[in-house]
């Protein structure tokens, strides 16, 4: 199979550089998914920041996704689209279109399953691990909910919450398709670094 997919969500507020430099160091090391996850924007600010991801982007080939406004997803033309529990998945589907990559959060197997069943293409499931991004959060699932999750949905499942390369691989080993990071790379003054690290793990497990 090709290597795990990685995901990256931004969160410009607690990074350690200007978030183009995290995207560009993060794109140059390999990382081919960015979902723009600031939630405190509204539309019209997004929309010039979505603008400037797209264009690094552009130069990789990679996939970009937004988190939760998809108003702006549309203006701007992005392919991709992240949802939180309790959105219509189906209603904005049917708005956004069949070519829509569309994800949602979800933290037990109901919530993903429902996702699927209403047209989720994928799904991240979380926390895996505790996280400093969200102290207190969870309880973590551990890799044994992971795996009794991944057994019980039939899309994706990306791994969100603590993964960093010390356990990414063990998440696929689960049956993640992928693993999604945050406050690991966006706080580290070298995140070029993290994500090579990320992509060499997942790399070695992809058979």
């Amino acid at each position: 199979m090709a290597a795990p997919s990685l995901l990256l969500i931004t969160d410009r507020n607690n990074s350690a550089l200007s978030l183009d430099a995290v995207i560009l160091e993060a794109l140059e090391a390999g990382c081919r998914w960015i979902m723009v996850r600031e939630k405190d924007l509204a539309t019209a600010e997004l929309r010039p920041l979505l603008e400037s991801i797209a264009a690094l982007a552009a130069d990789f080939g990679a996939t970009v996704s937004v988190n939760g406004d998809y108003t702006a997803a549309s203006l701007c033309k992005i392919p991709g689209l992240h949802l939180p529990q309790g959105e219509p998945v189906a209603t904005i589907r049917r708005v956004m279109g069949a070519q829509t990559l569309i994800g949602v959060s979800a933290h037990s197997v109901i919530e993903a399953q429902t996702a699927i069943a209403e047209g989720a293409n994928y799904v991240t499931m979380s926390p895996i691990f505790p996280t400093d991004s969200k102290p207190g959060y969870g309880p973590a699932l551990g890799l044994e909910g992971l795996a009794a999750m991944t057994q019980a949905v039939s899309a994706p499942v990306l791994a969100l919450g603590g993964v960093s390369p010390a356990n990414a691989a063990d998440c696929v080993r689960a049956g993640a398709a992928g693993v999604a990071v945050m406050g690991s790379v966006m706080r580290s003054p070298t995140p070029g670094a993290v994500i090579r690290d990320l992509v060499a793990t997942l790399s070695s497990v992809a058979t």
